[in-house]
């Protein structure tokens, strides 16, 4: 379930693995390696991704399934 700060919409690691159809391990070592921003976090530390983070993590599986 997203969560809403500040106005924002903002969704879990396990909600962008969900959403995006990739593991856990595969946007930890993409967050590791540089290919997506580290993303904000919430009051308990948690990451939390922002609608345009996850329209980039789409947008970076797209290229992926290109080749």
């Amino acid at each position: 379930m997203p969560i809403v700060i500040n106005k924002k919409t903002y969704f879990r690691t396990a909600e962008v693995c969900k959403k995006t159809g990739i593991s856990r391990a595969t946007l930890l070592r993409w967050l590791k390696a540089g290919i997506i921003k580290n993303p904000q976090r919430d009051r308990r530390g948690w990451r939390v991704f922002s609608e345009s983070e996850l329209a980039s993590i789409n947008k970076e599986i797209n290229q992926i399934d290109r080749w």
